[in-house]
């Protein structure tokens, strides 16, 4: 008898915790009656992000070459100044193209229609650059090296090309633009590069 005594004290009690877990587990399955802990990123939110990094530099190549600045005579031996030129190109993408339109979502994928990346900047570094050799220069010494500089900065664009800079630099954007896009939007990103009056198609 005393058993069953103290099982009917302990028996609301029991009872009462039984309630709480119950409870407590039908609370954890509802949803937050104010709404999602995860804020919605619109498009023109995405956008305002994006274009706010105005031209992204994602590679910058680095060069060293020897540049020759030639001027020819008709009864002297031609003058020739041969420089040792430093320099560098920046490929970049131009994020303030982006329009709305650009942005579409195809389920839980977010596509990201880019402009086609571009060297943005690409210059001579004077204070790595020296003359190496001048041969019958004289009066056109700074004629010479004037114009070896000239061409130096033209072929620096020309080599950055001609090695791939621009489809580096699309890789850097998988690399770089892609995981912050993803993390804004908190969706699967895929970058296009299809803003030239072209059908965008996800896959």
């Amino acid at each position: 008898m005393l058993i069953i005594r103290r099982f009917v004290r302990i028996l609301p009690l029991v009872l009462l915790i039984l309630l709480g877990i119950w409870a407590w587990e039908k609370f954890k399955s509802l949803k937050n009656p104010f709404g999602d802990t995860e804020p919605e990123v619109s498009h023109s939110v995405l956008l305002q992000k994006i274009t706010s990094m105005g031209k992204l530099e994602l590679v910058k190549y680095n060069f060293r070459d020897v540049v020759e600045s030639r001027i020819k005579k008709n009864f002297l031996p031609d003058a020739k100044v041969l420089l040792i030129v430093t320099g560098e190109a920046t490929g970049c993408l131009d994020l303030t193209k982006i329009r709305v339109a650009d942005i579409t979502e195809e389920d839980s994928v977010l596509v990201v229609h880019l402009p086609e990346p571009e060297i943005c900047n690409y210059k001579i570094d004077h204070s790595k650059s020296r003359v190496y050799n001048t041969e019958y220069a004289f009066m056109d010494e700074a004629k010479l090296v004037d114009d070896a500089f000239k061409k130096a900065e033209v072929q620096v664009a020309q080599s950055a090309r001609e090695m791939g800079i621009l489809d580096q630099t699309k890789k850097s954007a998988e690399q770089i633009l892609k995981p912050f896009l993803e993390t804004v939007s908190k969706k699967k990103v895929i970058l296009r590069y299809s803003m030239k009056d072209k059908k965008r198609e996800l896959g």
